[in-house]
């Protein structure tokens, strides 16, 4: 079930809201909120509904053991826990990768290769097992203390509104919302608003232009142009960020409205000036999660230069695995990693000697770049790929126009992307309009509430004439 769909805004959600608002007493509403998210989950992924309560109960089992001990088992605790919240997302994300590698180095041996049934990934495992990590680790690491009863850290992993796409909420942020929650009014009417923002991010912009993307993608390289290969990258740019940061606004509205506070996941990325600036405003909850659970616990930059290197290296190798077995992720990973590591040797400082304006092209140049590599389907594919963006391969004679892609729809898509991938919208809407010149809140709010109303009436047109409406990060 996605956010986008008819059966989740008409049906799922106005149960849920109703049924959530009806029941008076924390546990009472913790226990709807499970049940609802356990049924949200299981539409799609019935049989698997059960990895996520095995996940539950594990990293239930060892909180508390870890919250018990004080000698050297709460390492062994810990240990544990990670090492099965690992186990179960390799398996589940990699096997499938791991065994066709090795048929591959098999068959280039001459040796008989496996066979086996491909293991199906269950929607969110990634998001849902890097919460886990994050409550055994806060309680290891005292940030927030074990929940006695069981109810409450399924509600906290299984939370439907960020459950299969984020924002990855770390168990220390959220842990006295899950057990004391005030829902107000105003809570809610605001949540309602960001929802509908990022059903409008999603609906009328990513949707149209992930369109023309797929189309550009999924051609033979020989027939497109030069022009056409930076168009289709350029869309993919533009639908990844609003397809990725929609859902992130409606999983924070939706949260906002049953009285939690998820942290922000996207603060404008493409106007950064470094890659390193890119990756603190880029899935902000992802990256903030690999340095404080993993690249400082490795030593982060407090060692020599060289360990920090490394350390950036393996950390974003590990980014690009979480994303998907296959090696355009472990590419694009690298990818990133190593141009962190460029700017620390010398060209970020080389950079801040530079206008902004060449600081900026370099950022998108290198981000455009690296999402060929996130978007296609093989290493061989996106190679190809770059060599026509960069001239080295021909068209032969076959290049399809870009009057062939754009129209008045995908014009305005495109044009309204590009303006509020900037923070040009976030200042326009904090100027309070007022005849007389003084603040207004009520005429602020006055028009926050109509632009919501139309951006849900033209979602709303959208959703019933689009076939086209696929959620990109369902598949981490």
């Amino acid at each position: 079930m996605v956010f986008s769909s008819t059966i989740f805004l008409f049906l799922f959600l106005p149960l849920t809201l109703a049924g959530y608002f009806i029941c008076r007493g924390i546990v009472l509403r913790n226990i709807f909120l499970l049940l609802a998210s356990l049924i949200f989950y299981s539409w799609g992924e019935a049989g698997y509904v059960v990895v996520l309560l095995v996940s539950i109960s594990v990293n239930y089992f060892f909180g508390l053991k870890i919250a018990k001990h004080e000698d050297n088992k709460r390492k062994i605790y810990l240990f544990l826990a990670v090492a099965a919240n690992l186990v179960l997302l390799s398996y589940y994300k990699y096997a499938n990768f791991l065994t066709d590698n090795f048929n591959t180095l098999l068959e280039f041996t001459g040796s008989q290769t496996i066979e086996y049934d491909p293991v199906h990934l269950p929607i969110g495992i990634s998001f849902f097992t890097f919460q886990a990590i994050s409550y055994v680790v806060d309680i290891y690491r005292r940030v927030a203390p074990a929940q006695k009863r069981f109810l409450e850290v399924a509600v906290y992993i299984s939370l439907f509104p960020q459950l299969i796409a984020g924002p990855i909420v770390r168990y220390g942020h959220i842990a006295t919302q899950i057990t004391n929650r005030k829902v107000t009014l105003n809570n809610a009417a605001a949540g309602i608003r960001r929802f509908v923002m990022g059903l409008a991010k999603k609906m009328l912009i990513a949707n149209v232009l992930g369109e023309v993307a797929d189309q550009i993608f999924s051609s033979p390289t020989g027939e497109i142009g030069i022009a056409a290969a930076w168009l289709g990258v350029l869309c993919y740019a533009l639908q990844i960020y609003f397809d990725f940061s929609g859902y992130s606004d409606m999983a924070i509205g939706l949260g906002r409205v049953f009285g939690f506070k998820f942290p922000e996941n996207f603060n404008y990325p493409y106007v950064s000036l470094s890659i390193q600036e890119f990756w603190r405003r880029w899935h902000i909850s992802l990256s903030t999660w690999f340095r404080d659970y993993l690249y400082i616990p490795l030593g982060g930059n407090r060692k020599s230069a060289a360990r920090t290197y490394l350390n950036l290296i393996i950390v974003f190798l590990l980014c690009g695995l979480w994303h998907g077995a296959s090696w355009t992720f472990v590419i694009w990973g690298l990818f990133h990693g190593m141009f962190l590591v460029f700017e620390r040797v010398g060209l970020g400082s080389l950079l801040a000697l530079c206008p902004r304006i060449i600081r900026h092209t370099y950022l998108v140049f290198v981000v455009l770049i690296s999402w060929v590599f996130f978007r296609a389907d093989t290493l061989e594919q996106a190679l190809a790929y770059l060599g026509v963006m960069f001239g080295t391969s021909s068209a032969d004679g076959l290049a399809t126009s870009l009057s062939f892609y754009m129209n008045n729809k995908v014009m305005l898509a495109l044009a309204a992307g590009l303006i509020l991938s900037t923070p040009i919208y976030h200042k326009i809407k904090t100027i309070r309009i007022n005849p007389f010149g003084t603040a207004s809140n009520n005429a602020s709010l006055v028009t926050a509430n109509a632009a919501s109303i139309g951006f849900l009436i033209l979602s709303m047109i959208a959703i019933a004439g689009d076939t086209y409406n696929p959620f990109i990060y369902f598949r981490f």
